[in-house]
């Protein structure tokens, strides 16, 4: 065992104030996990002017203002200081140095690791954030070992799909995982063989070890639903950020086939990038469309809405893991989605698949779940990977 473990929360500072996305809630597992544990725990976060450090009640506190228990603090006049920043992260910001142990510039973090943390501690990053030379480099420098999730290489297996300037990015951090973690954690055995069969070119690679995620459907809160949002008839929903790879078009072209006769469709989530085309045509929509818009509903009011839908749509080009599907089918809700390699691995039978290149076997799903009850052809309950499981072989095999 390490003699500590230090949780790069950055991400989760730079997310603070908006809705988490799959990424984020994993790295707030493992923040959870790390708190909760008797093991010496300590979170490492990059600001604008230089790196602060948490001990595990600085890390509690910023927990309870991530979830809301607590609200953030004013904003200091330091964190005011680089002019058209968001407010939430002005805010979250001040309240982070005033719950640190230890700051300091850029140039001094090796020095701050060596002097708070124990020789041999554990570096954890999972969100892909702060995995810059300097802080790989002042880990090693401090004694300290690096452990590094990939939860995927869609950045460079689809460039198509991605913010304009972040494909490049993305692979000089993997390059950098490559170089320097001592072991990487995947998510499913697909990321890892994708992403090894790109690193081994750049040499050789780390020990890996795959886990799946944990996944727990939020309990639906019906009273967090908007008056009059769920529909009279059969709907579906779709979830997740309106960008390419999630392929909203896709089903937009489907409801277009199914003219008057469409059932509702529910499109849960707020939009992305690079997909001016899908927002035109939810721009266009009628007010009396069977396609509805709804981004930023809380967790309770989603999970109600995919409790009772006839189904969760998943045509997905591409992913690293795929919780919606996951977090559907625990809440015994039907799914189809795309016949994906990393989706068969988590939830093998318990899904229905259909290629996206096959619109005909979508449609007739779609009309076949319309006019049946939900769940009145499951044979099994889905119960799906857990957190003890993840943390068990994560850390077992540490």
């Amino acid at each position: 065992m390490p003699a500590a473990r230090l949780l790069d929360l950055t991400r989760s500072l730079r997310r603070a104030g908006r809705m988490a996305t799959g990424v984020d809630r994993v790295e707030r597992a493992y923040l959870d996990h790390f708190v909760s544990d008797e093991l010496p725990a300590f979170g490492l976060i990059r600001t604008v002017f230089g790196y602060v450090l948490l001990d595990r009640a600085g890390m509690i506190a910023f927990r309870e203002r991530l979830s809301g228990t607590v609200n953030w603090g004013h904003a200091s006049v330091l964190s005011r200081l680089p002019k058209g920043r968001d407010q939430a992260l002005i805010r979250a910001e001040s309240d982070i140095r005033r719950l640190a142990v230890a700051r300091c510039l850029p140039l001094r973090l090796d020095r701050m690791l060596q002097t708070h943390l124990p020789s041999d501690f554990a570096y954890f990053n999972i969100g892909h954030s702060n995995l810059t030379e300097r802080v790989l480099q002042s880990v090693k420098s401090a004694s300290g070992s690096i452990d590094v999730m990939i939860h995927d290489v869609i950045p460079l297996e689809h460039p198509e799909y991605q913010r304009p300037g972040t494909t490049m990015p993305f692979r000089d951090k993997l390059q950098r995982v490559r170089s320097h973690a001592d072991r990487i954690i995947y998510n499913s055995l697909d990321t890892c063989q994708r992403a090894e069969a790109m690193m081994q070119a750049w040499g050789p690679l780390p020990r890996g070890v795959v886990a799946h995620l944990g996944a727990s459907a939020a309990v639906p809160m019906r009273a967090e639903l908007p008056d009059g949002l769920t529909p009279a008839r059969p709907y579906f929903v779709v979830v997740g950020t309106i960008e390419p790879r999630k392929n909203h078009q896709f089903l937009l072209d489907i409801w277009q086939e199914l003219g008057r006769d469409a059932p509702p469709l529910l499109i849960c989530g707020s939009r992305g990038w690079n997909n001016e085309a899908v927002f035109a045509r939810l721009d266009a929509l009628p007010p009396d469309s069977p396609v509805k818009e709804l981004p930023n509903l809380s967790d309770g009011a989603l999970a109600t809405l995919v409790a009772g839908s006839a189904g969760l749509l998943f045509p997905s080009h591409a992913e690293g893991f795929g919780l919606p599907p996951i977090e559907a089918l625990q809440l015994r809700t039907r799914v189809l989605c795309n016949d994906l390699a990393v989706l068969r691995e988590i939830i093998g039978d318990h899904a229905s698949f259909a290629p996206v290149f096959d619109q005909e076997l979508w449609v007739k799903t779609i009309e076949c779940w319309k006019n049946t009850p939900p769940n009145a052809t499951k044979e099994s309950v889905f119960v799906g990977p857990n957190w003890a499981d993840h943390f068990k072989t994560v850390l077992r095999l540490r």
